[in-house]
Formats: structure tokens, sequence, C-alpha cells
């Protein structure tokens, strides 16, 4: 899974100032933060069912201290039969979710090791299995012009169907379920604590939500029937049918494209470029906000010939509105003999982004910087100010630049 540094990444409850507010605030990300202590996160999640104590600012860790109060959970609870596979003899059977396609044997887990074969039925082993919560700005996902300044009840489960070399959060994507202290949170229970903490949005991240699609799938169908939205951060890497399927319940995602070549994906991912570029043409044609985040690697990806060839695929087959977030590197995994990306680099692809016609392009992970903000593509006008992932100033009305009358694509309002 790849992750902003600054944004999507985990650590103890308390250790840092959390960005929950109080339940009451219209928006607490604008207020100054408020430290939660562990006791009392796990005390006002379990007043509207469940929750996990972990925050998202920092490095996840599989004991996590926040969980010790909580009793072992029978794991049964967590076993549903998975949707998209197919049954072979002998009892094995061919999983139909990733473009891996794993066949496995009765008593075997696939290469994602969150989905078992008993007796010739697929299982998923995480449903409902919550490793990770917290509520962040929606502008953490990245997403930049999907409800600024609003909130999202923030999860994951264990697991992930490839292996980046520079996941910020190896320690639950890359663990089995049994690895990872979890809380038994359902559907509804989900929907209960993103309407306690004011969230406009349920946002399935920090892990790979692809290996939990029967999960989302009910989350989104409770937060909907709650009236509150689904969004997802995903590497793309995922079949058509589940795609149209999980997906299709989501109002808005964020697909991190780690790579505009596919030995980078084979070396680096484990995994293969074509199948998320699929995913994002058919998230076009379905009619999905999405928006694009690129990890700069220094010396691995960060040519300017990839550049080009990735800012020309995207106005080819997704149009010119696209949002694309060039993202700084900070090492960490199995890349941590890599500098963190340069400013200039990062500078440089934004540049060479927006010679080749992309509209809104930004420059992640360094806060300050100019290309944090929407500009108005015809006049030019500052339209969403930003200082990291606060919204100082927003001043798009109906969805256009007020000066000029150019229409901004995006979910301004909800």
């Amino acid at each position: 899974m790849q992750v902003d540094t600054s944004s999507e990444t985990l650590v103890k409850a308390g250790e840092f100032g959390a960005c929950l507010g109080n339940p009451g605030e219209t928006n607490a990300c604008s207020t100054p933060p408020v430290t939660l202590d562990r006791r009392s996160f796990l005390k006002g999640a379990a007043s509207a069912g469940a929750a996990t104590g972990l925050t998202a600012l920092g490095k996840p860790l599989r004991a996590e201290p926040a969980l010790r109060d909580v009793p072992n959970q029978d794991d049964s609870r967590f076993v549903a039969e998975a949707h998209f596979y197919e049954r072979l003899p002998n009892k094995k059977i061919k999983c139909k979710l990733c473009p891996r396609e794993c066949t496995v044997g009765d008593r075997e887990r696939g290469y994602c090791g969150v989905r078992e074969n008993r007796d010739g039925v697929y299982y998923t082993l995480v449903h409902s299995r919550v490793c990770a919560a917290h509520v962040d700005p929606v502008e953490k996902k990245p997403l930049f012009h999907y409800l600024p300044g609003s909130l999202a009840f923030s999860l994951a489960t264990a697991g992930c169907n490839v292996n980046c070399k520079f996941c910020q959060n190896w320690d639950i994507s890359q663990s089995r379920p049994e690895q990872v202290q979890s809380v038994y949170t359902p559907p509804k229970k989900v929907a209960e604590l993103a309407a306690q903490w004011r969230c406009e949005s349920i946002a399935y991240t920090y892990s790979e939500p692809v290996v939990f699609s029967e999960f989302l799938m009910e989350a989104a169908d409770a937060g909907h029937e709650a009236g509150i939205r689904s969004v997802v951060v995903s590497n793309g890497y995922i079949q058509d049918e589940p795609l149209r399927a999980a997906y299709g319940k989501m109002d808005a995602v964020k697909i991190d494209l780690k790579a505009f070549t596919d030995s980078f994906y084979q070396k680096i991912v484990a995994g293969q470029l074509k199948p998320v570029l699929d995913t994002l043409v058919t998230l076009r044609k379905m009619g999905k906000w999405t928006e694009i985040v690129y990890l700069v690697i220094p010396t691995l990806n960060d040519s300017e010939q990839e550049f080009r060839g990735l800012a020309s695929w995207i106005k080819a087959n997704l149009g010119t509105d696209v949002p694309l977030h060039f993202t700084q590197f900070h090492p960490d995994y199995l890349l941590k003999n890599l500098s963190i990306t340069p400013i200039p680099t990062l500078e440089r692809a934004r540049d060479i982004a927006r010679a080749e016609g992309l509209h809104f392009v930004y420059v992640g992970n360094v806060p300050g910087h100019p290309a944090e903000h929407t500009y108005c593509p015809r006049c030019q006008r500052i339209l969403v100010e930003r200082m990291g992932f606060e919204i100082r100033q927003m001043v798009i009305r109906n969805g256009a630049c007020p000066t000029c009358k150019q229409p901004i694509p995006g979910v301004w309002h909800a």
C-alpha cells in the first residue's frame, strides 16, 4: 500500500495531537488538535459500539497498547464467505478478486493472507476485523476536490495483495490477521462511529481495501443508510467484476499509481501496471470521482520521460481534469537506502504534467508549498488555499471560479 508519510500512516493513540476534536464541532480540523489518551479514545468508541485505538499520523504497531484493555475476540466473528471466487475440482478454488487469480488448495490461503479455502469454500477472515481506525481530514487521503475541510472516519484491516518495498504501513499490510490486534466492528457500528464523530464519509485506507472488499461493501451500505458517504484509498489492483461491485458503492476513489513502468511494478511492488491503468479507465467510465497519487521515488520512478508518459496517458484516457498528486518519498520498510525526494524533482514533475495539459497537479508531503493550492485553470486565481491538511480559504461558488466562471470539477459541498 503506497501512503503519504505525512498522512496515512499510524501511531499509538495519545502520542500525537489527534485531529478528532469534539463530536459537536462542525470542522474539528480548523481548531487546535485534541490529544486523546488511549483510554479516552476507547471509551468514546465503545459508546457507539467498538473501535480501535490507533491514530493516523505515524507508524503502526502489531501489538497496539491501546487495545490491551479489549478482550480477545472470537475469530469466527470475522469469517464470512468471500464473494469473488470459482470452485475447482479436488476442493481447490480460484480467487477472482485481483489479477493474481490465486489457485488455493484446501486449508490454504491466497497471496494476501486474509482469504482461506475451507473444504472448497473460500472465506474472508477480516470481515469487521478493524485493526486501525481514526478520524482524518479528507485531505489526508489525499482527496483535494472532494468535500474539502470535511472529516473521514478512516479504518483498515490487515492484509494487502501486493508488497511495496516502500510501504509505510507494512506492519499491518504485510501481516496476517492473527498477527495484528483487532476489534470486532461490524458495518452498522462503523456507520455509528462515523456519525458520532461528525464525519461526512467513511474512508477505507491504511492497508489495501481490495482484500477486505466484502466488509467494505457492507460498511458502505450501512453508511449510506445513515447519510454518510464512502471513499476508498486503493492500489487499484483488482479485477473488473469486484471493481464494479465494490468500488461501485464508493462516492470517491483515490488510486495510488506507483509508477508508469511495468518493470517498477514487478520489481518494487510485486504487481503489474496494466490492471491498475484498466481500473482507472473503468472508474472514469463509471463516473466515479477519482484522484491519483504518484509517490516520486529517487532513481526508481522519477525520470522526465516517465512523468511525461504518465501525464500524456492521463490526458488521453481520463481527461485533463483528474487531480494528480506528486508526493514526496520518505525512506521506510525495504527502501531505507534512498533519500527523500528533492523538492525540485516534484516541481519538475508538476511542470511537465501541466505542460502536457493537465489542469490540477499538486505537490504533496511538502506543507506550505504553493502547489498545495487549487488554482483556476483559466485565470489562475487561488480557489482553495491549503496549509498541509488545513483549508485556509475556499472561494469556489456553485462549482465554478467566482472570477471567470470557469467550472471546477469536484464535489465541493455535501
